[in-house]
């Protein structure tokens, strides 16, 4: 596994390909159970607060773009899901972590399927903006699929504090002792990196901003969290 960036997809050929390669590189089953403690902490906390801010009841439409594992959707178990992803390992996962559910699996890129818009209560998008050539591309389709009262629910690495923390413990006893395991959930996959503040900015070109949070808190926001509603 090399820690040198991928090179960015143009095609859907290479998308699939480059997320294919990522799910079979890290696990997306062993990622939530086997990461290191402080890793698992940091995403059982963002998975808190993407269920909190979903609030979804019983037949709310609820779609993942970006669904890898399913690990997120299982959480909603009295919706009716709609998973997307580009990649056929991810979705073979999900499959199998989402089996009894009521879902939908959809593979591609979630703006290339000829959805009907305003078709979903709830969207979630998380941990994936980071991984797409043009996450606006991604945000627009996003905002077309939401029914006017809907909410998306979208989180993004804050790669700046991450790479800085990253490269501080790589010089310490524990950096060295740890090694590969600093390099959690593909880093190398990221094409883009922002501050929450940058990230928002992007957000309010095509959403209301109604609520923000960060995982785990805000004073260490490893991840940025946010429910918007569509302009």
């Amino acid at each position: 596994m090399s820690d040198r960036a991928a090179p960015v997809p143009r095609t859907a050929e290479e998308v699939e390909a480059l997320n294919d390669r990522l799910a079979q590189e890290h696990p997306i089953d062993a990622y939530y159970g086997d990461s290191l403690f402080v890793v698992r902490w940091i995403e059982q906390r963002r998975l808190e607060i993407i269920r909190e801010m979903v609030a979804a009841t019983p037949g709310m439409k609820v779609m993942e773009v970006g669904s890898g594992g399913g690990h997120v959707l299982r959480m909603f178990k009295q919706a009716k899901l709609t998973a997307v992803d580009v990649s056929e390992v991810f979705l073979d996962t999900a499959k199998k972590n989402l089996r009894g559910y009521d879902v939908e699996f959809l593979k591609g890129q979630v703006e290339t399927l000829g959805l009907a818009e305003k078709s979903f209560d709830r969207i979630i998008c998380t941990e994936v903006l980071e991984h797409t050539a043009d996450p606006e591309v991604v945000l627009r389709e996003i905002r077309r699929l939401l029914k006017p009262n809907g909410y998306a629910v979208i989180t993004v690495p804050v790669d700046p504090l991450i790479d800085g923390l990253k490269k501080f413990v790589r010089i310490t006893p524990v950096g060295i002792l740890l090694r590969k395991r600093l390099n959690w959930g593909g880093d190398h996959y990221h094409f883009h990196k922002w501050w929450p503040w940058q990230f928002e900015r992007v957000l309010r070109r095509h959403f209301d901003v109604v609520e923000k949070d960060a995982a785990p808190f805000s004073l260490l926001p490893m991840r940025a969290c946010f429910k918007c509603r569509p302009l």
